[in-house]
């Protein structure tokens, strides 16, 4: 069996600092505190991204100091907050591999994980993947033919038919082509859009999870308008994901850290001028 974690939208701030009125930092060390004493027979843990709220130093490096109080061993990659520079600079070149990206591969009891940045700070919240990871993405897919695939990335990779689908994966239909050249893709997994949603996209089993950070109130197209206005947003929950797969099945659970779920003041958003979730 096969069991690992995942989490995403840490937003992590300078010390003294707060994200829309929450200490994120807290927030982050209550996951760490849950998946210790719930999940400390994982596998690995993979934080998918938005490590950082604005993706400066301090922020990384406080990240970095509160990440060592996670027991398990973890993967990093980079969500549309963060500065790939100013996060290498923290972290070590090493992160980034040779396409220049943080993405890793992760052979694990009979399964291989695929983590892929999609960050990209001139995409205004959307995703990217450049042509060097797509090729990256098939030869890893390529080597691995007779095994289960996990994908995890920070972006959603379809639409949802909600205010926030303008910041989805900007490449999703190259994407599904490469990933459909696999027989056995179990599951793409995202965070980003601070929300559990699951489907599949051009036959793509996919799912979101709420995240670390707030969590937003699904408000459709059908029944608000195209416009991105101000959506509900609430404190929590605070989720992570986990995973359990074997060769016959992946289930991914949703389990919530912190359970507070009041509506946030529409004072603390500025959707308008900042696009990006």
């Amino acid at each position: 069996m096969l069991k690992f974690i995942v989490m995403a939208d840490l937003h992590i701030v300078a010390e003294g600092k707060l994200s829309h009125s929450l200490d994120t930092n807290d927030r982050f060390e209550q996951a760490i505190e849950f998946v210790n004493s719930n999940h400390g027979d994982a596998d690995f843990v993979v934080i998918a991204g938005d490590l950082a709220d604005h993706g400066e130093r301090a922020a990384y490096e406080r990240f970095k100091s509160t990440l060592e109080k996670l027991k398990i061993k973890s993967f990093l990659t980079l969500g549309n907050h963060d500065h790939r520079p100013t996060f290498l600079e923290v972290f070590g070149a090493e992160q980034a591999d040779d396409t220049g990206n943080v993405n890793h591969v992760i052979d694990a009891n009979g399964h291989r994980i695929i983590v892929l940045d999609s960050s990209d700070s001139e995409a205004g919240g959307a995703g990217h993947l450049e042509p060097s990871q797509l090729e990256w993405l098939q030869s890893k897919l390529d080597e691995a033919k007779d095994i289960p695939v996990i994908i995890i990335l920070h972006h959603n990779i379809t639409k949802f038919h909600v205010q926030t689908d303008f910041i989805i994966l900007q490449d999703n239909l190259a994407f599904a082509e490469i990933v459909s050249s696999h027989p056995d893709i179990r599951q793409v997994i995202s965070g980003h859009v601070h929300m559990t949603t699951s489907g599949t996209y051009k036959s793509i089993p996919f799912c979101t999870f709420a995240g670390c950070h707030y969590s937003i109130e699904p408000t459709l197209e059908t029944s608000s308008g195209p416009i991105p206005a101000l959506v509900a947003r609430r404190e929590g929950p605070g989720q992570i994901a986990v995973i359990l797969a074997d060769e016959n099945s992946t289930v991914v659970h949703m389990e919530n850290f912190i359970d507070r779920n009041l509506v946030m003041a529409s004072e603390l958003f500025g959707w308008v001028s900042d696009k990006s979730a």
